[in-house]
């Protein structure tokens, strides 16, 4: 099984942490994983256009059977990719620190909502 991970893009790649923690529990469970922004910090070409961004990211989250959408940080990206998951059948599920605030129409859409105090706690989710 394959699961794709969005998360807040930001240059700097400040939470790359996240990413990579849940990476590892998403791969726990038996998913190989892919996160668009894990492969920018890599350099990959296609980060390089935002058209050609949005192209692969659509055929990466096409290639898998699950979304995982962390949301502590609010991002249109990230709003794009769920709502894309969503009409093509693929079941969103989103996670995102205590706190944060979730839209109604991100609600609407995900399977299922995972609030965490410490990424650590997700280690027990089954996705």
């Amino acid at each position: 099984m394959r699961a794709y991970l969005g998360i807040k893009y930001h240059k700097d790649y400040r939470n790359r942490k996240i990413f990579e923690k849940i990476s590892m529990i998403l791969e726990e469970n038996q998913y190989e994983t892919c996160c668009i922004v894990k492969d920018c910090d890599s350099g990959k070409e296609f980060c390089s256009s935002p058209t050609d961004l949005m192209k692969e990211t659509f055929k990466r989250i096409d290639s898998c059977d699950l979304v995982v959408i962390e949301f502590s940080e609010k991002g249109v990206g990230l709003g794009i990719e769920a709502g894309y998951a969503f009409a093509m059948g693929i079941p969103v599920i989103t996670i995102a620190r205590m706190g944060s605030e979730i839209s109604e129409t991100l609600e609407g859409i995900s399977k299922r909502i995972i609030f965490y105090d410490s990424l650590d706690d997700l280690g027990d989710v089954k996705f």
